[in-house]
């Protein structure tokens, strides 16, 4: 049998992820006692309609399918660059619904984000809190454990694990990890990335000093307050998770994080992609729905467009019953340019 494509693109579920070849030498982890990946979320029971509706309806170009496969066989980040609704981030949740990978683990990029933010948090003043609250249990006689004293006692319940904290969990499958809009961050975040995503592994500073009170703590994870052991403080996965890293390019990045990534350009879709798309979500396109697409296409060398906009307006147009030139202009404005570009007004 083929190994193949892993990842086909064709948007049906199957458990080809279990033919995924072992890992290059230099790419090889061995994490703590194995985790299952949590079960695939439905499309009706999906925290998000949105998301489940992006991750069934993408249609994948012949090369995300290669470079998405290559990304997973080399265990490698997959940089995602491209202009705005080129489906970018939908990349992530259709390889997480066709690989049957779990929920999809979203860290949203900011300038404000750092590294410790998407690894886990630590709230010291509730813990302060909980632990005045216990002494003042304990001083009325009501037994309790006295933080003062033992200093593991409920830290873990002031500790979340983020979504890059999370995705490095030993699980048996692969977790979808996604970091959207990565070039938004500050100058260090990319460096700062780079050791945890080579080695796969990072520290629990709290924890790895309470370890010999407390060698294994049992800590929320991110999305859910479901719990996973923790021992000594240190994480290191089993399956290196597949990394979704999207740019809109505004920046460079430095050549050693980019060394380490599999980069992937999506372009604006065009003809015949673009038609397989709006059939994928709106259904067979009518001959109306065609004539925007042609205009759509004409339009996108005079200036930036994206693809939701063209959705907007086929999507509108027809549920409104408009016709003639009410039609026209209706759709016109629906499909501003994103940047500055020439005036198009007529159809």
């Amino acid at each position: 049998m083929s190994l193949w494509p892993v990842y086909t693109g064709t948007s049906e579920p199957h458990d080809g992820i279990e033919r995924l070849p072992e890992p290059p030498p230099w790419r090889a982890f061995n994490g703590g006692p194995e985790l299952e990946t949590p079960a695939e979320e439905s499309d009706e029971a999906a925290s998000s309609p949105d998301r489940a509706h992006r991750a069934r309806t993408y249609r994948a170009t012949q090369q995300s399918v290669d470079l998405v496969n290559a990304a997973l066989y080399l265990r490698r980040p997959l940089l995602v660059t491209g202009p705005p609704g080129s489906g970018k981030s939908s990349l992530a949740y259709a390889v997480a619904r066709e690989l049957r990978l779990g929920p999809v683990l979203r860290w949203n990029i900011t300038s404000r984000s750092t590294l410790h933010d998407g690894l886990y948090q630590y709230d010291p003043l509730s813990r302060l809190y909980a632990a005045r609250d216990a002494a003042a249990r304990d001083r009325k006689g009501v037994r309790a454990r006295d933080t003062a004293r033992d200093p593991a006692a409920n830290l873990q319940d002031h500790l979340r694990l983020g979504p890059l904290g999370t995705a490095l969990l030993p699980y048996r499958r692969p977790r979808v990890l996604l970091i959207d809009e990565v070039d938004k961050s500050d100058l260090d975040l990319p460096n700062d990335l780079l050791n945890v995503l080579e080695e796969g592994q990072y520290e629990i500073p709290e924890l790895v000093r309470t370890a010999r009170h407390t060698a294994e703590a049992e800590v929320m994870v991110d999305g859910t307050d479901d719990r996973v052991p923790v021992a000594r403080g240190r994480v290191r996965c089993r399956a290196f998770p597949f990394v979704v890293m999207t740019s809109n390019g505004e920046r460079e990045f430095p050549p050693a994080f980019l060394r380490r990534c599999v980069s992937l350009r999506l372009r604006r879709p065009r003809d015949a992609h673009l038609e397989e798309i709006v059939r994928a979500h709106l259904g067979e396109p009518d001959d109306y729905a065609r004539s925007l697409i042609g205009h759509f296409v004409s339009r996108g060398s005079g200036g930036e467009l994206a693809t939701d906009q063209l959705l907007n307006a086929i999507y509108l147009t027809g549920a409104a019953g408009l016709t003639g030139a009410s039609r026209d202009d209706l759709a016109d404005h629906l499909m501003p340019y994103l940047g500055h570009g020439p005036d198009d007004d007529a159809l």
